[in-house]
């Protein structure tokens, strides 16, 4: 899955995202090509700018491209994809692959989405934030949890987890919360990922529908499991998809 982590230890602060190339994503409806530093460009700047440590797990970016962006702020891992899944879900069985090896994980720690989703304050040193340690912090779009994109992503999931309908018909008018913004305090996030990496091994490894699951399992986990310490929405990201590119109250920018 990595093809070699030489880090025994992480900042105490963290980001990680992923970015997989080569590979069709049902999301963009595109293959991303490889060796293609523009796609995370803006991400990476903005962690420069907030002086913020990142990761970026990659499996297409030259031993040229990475020598030449690696700084303080950014490191890059190369991975092995591997195809029974989509690089949605992949993304976080590469991510605790990682933090599982690590002897001493990061403090604070948020995984983001890579070519749409920009940091804009430094969410670790927020009072919120600081004073928060036992709250999952995601994004949200401006809708509820019961609409047709959600219906026909879920289908796979719903066929397959027992109490999923009955969860979907318990939080159908809450707020549907957005998987490329997650982060908290390591012990909740850890958790949070352990189950939700379960969720993909289990019911998404074999996902032969159009939709990758992902927002599926992220909203049904976090409502069901996590429901009364999670915190979305201002300030942890802008309005989704609204494109507020001058807003400067947010800790993310999503699109």
């Amino acid at each position: 899955m990595i093809e070699n982590q030489t880090s025994s230890a992480a900042a105490g602060n963290l980001i990680l995202a992923c970015l997989v190339t080569g590979i069709y994503d049902v999301n963009r409806s595109t293959t991303l090509e490889e060796d293609d530093y523009e796609v995370v460009r803006a991400w990476a700047d903005s962690l420069a700018k907030a002086g913020v440590k990142g990761i970026l797990f990659h499996n297409g970016f030259s031993e040229e491209t990475c020598q030449k962006y690696t700084n303080e702020s950014l490191s890059f891992v190369r991975i092995i994809p591997d195809p029974r899944f989509n690089p949605n879900i992949f993304r976080y069985l590469v991510y605790l692959d990682y933090l599982e090896k690590l002897a001493n994980p990061p403090a604070h720690i948020f995984v983001t989405d890579v070519s749409d989703v920009t940091l804009v304050n430094n969410p670790f040193t927020d009072p919120l934030f600081t004073q928060s340690p036992n709250t999952l912090f995601c994004g949200d779009e401006p809708t509820q949890l019961a609409n047709e994109w959600m219906d026909a992503h879920a289908s796979s999931l719903r066929s397959q987890i027992d109490d999923y309908a009955d969860y979907e018909a318990r939080f159908a008018s809450e707020t549907l919360l957005n998987c490329g913004i997650i982060g908290g305090h390591y012990p909740i996030f850890f958790d949070f990922l352990q189950q939700l990496t379960a969720i993909h091994r289990r019911y998404n490894s074999e996902n032969k529908t159009a939709y990758t699951g992902d927002m599926g399992a992220f909203n049904y986990l976090a409502r069901t499991k996590f429901n009364d310490r999670l915190r979305h929405g201002f300030p942890v990201n802008t309005v989704f998809k609204a494109y507020e590119a001058t807003r400067s109250d947010c800790w993310f920018r999503h699109k």
